[in-house]
């Protein structure tokens, strides 16, 4: 497996409550979904960005960390 771009910053999501969906979205002109998880509360998830996701989508009550700060949303 090679792994490129091994420096790039971490994030971190904590479900708040039950059922909490992270989503990634790929790169490139057609953006679809490529990944999906499903959070409980006070499950934890650790991410980076890579050479296929560009964006991360979650839907439920989460707090959301990073190094530029942190966000709840509701």
């Amino acid at each position: 497996m090679d792994i490129k771009n091994t420096t790039a910053d971490y994030f971190v999501i904590k479900a708040l409550e039950d059922g909490v969906h992270v989503i990634g979205l790929t790169r490139g002109s057609d953006t679809k979904f490529h990944h999906s998880e499903k959070l409980d509360q006070g499950e934890i998830m650790i991410a980076q960005f890579t050479e296929h996701t560009s964006a991360i989508k979650v839907r439920g009550k989460a707090l959301i960390q990073t190094s530029h700060g942190e966000i709840e949303n509701e």
